[in-house]
């Protein structure tokens, strides 16, 4: 018996999602990566405009002053949008990782299902090339018996036919 095309077929559509489940999990890290580097471009711009409003105060330049002013508050509102994005997102990686792990554990199952009709497969097999050389070497002892008996009733009916 060998090990069943069907328990083959579900393996090979485990390592299907299993990878599927991974490509969307590197594409959420890699989406959340971007956000985060976004965010990370957000505060600078923020830090750029509250900098600008410092020079302003200095050099008296009402300009400079309101636009440093609005690119800070920009980018502190793009900030605070990008935060709500990024805790979406970092969830969303999370419920990927828990799905792919899920399927990493069905994948093992189904090896394992496989590994273990594979052994008993495999005892199987051991048993019945066993039993063959326990038949052979029966069926050769008796062969030799029946040979050895064959040639003694042989020897005595000439040993007696000596005597007579």
């Amino acid at each position: 018996m060998a090990v069943s095309r069907a328990l083959r077929r579900l393996l090979r559509i485990r390592e299907i999602e299993e990878e599927q489940r991974r490509l969307a999990l590197e594409a959420a890290l890699h989406e959340l990566g971007r956000l985060e580097r976004a965010l990370q471009s957000a505060d600078k711009r923020e830090l750029r405009g509250r900098r600008l409003v410092a020079l302003s105060a200095r050099s008296n330049d009402p300009a400079d002053r309101l636009a440093g002013l609005k690119q800070a508050s920009a980018a502190a509102h793009h900030a605070g949008h990008l935060a709500g994005r990024i805790a979406f997102a970092a969830d969303e990686v999370a419920a990927l990782r828990e799905d792919l792990l899920a399927s990493r554990v069905e994948r093992r199952q189904a090896e394992t299902l496989i590994d273990e009709a594979a052994a008993r497969e495999a005892i199987v097999d051991s048993r019945r090339g066993q039993q063959a050389q326990d038949d052979w070497f029966a069926m050769r002892r008796f062969r030799e018996q029946a040979e050895s008996e064959g040639a003694g009733a042989a020897a005595r009916r000439g040993s007696e036919a000596k005597k007579t």
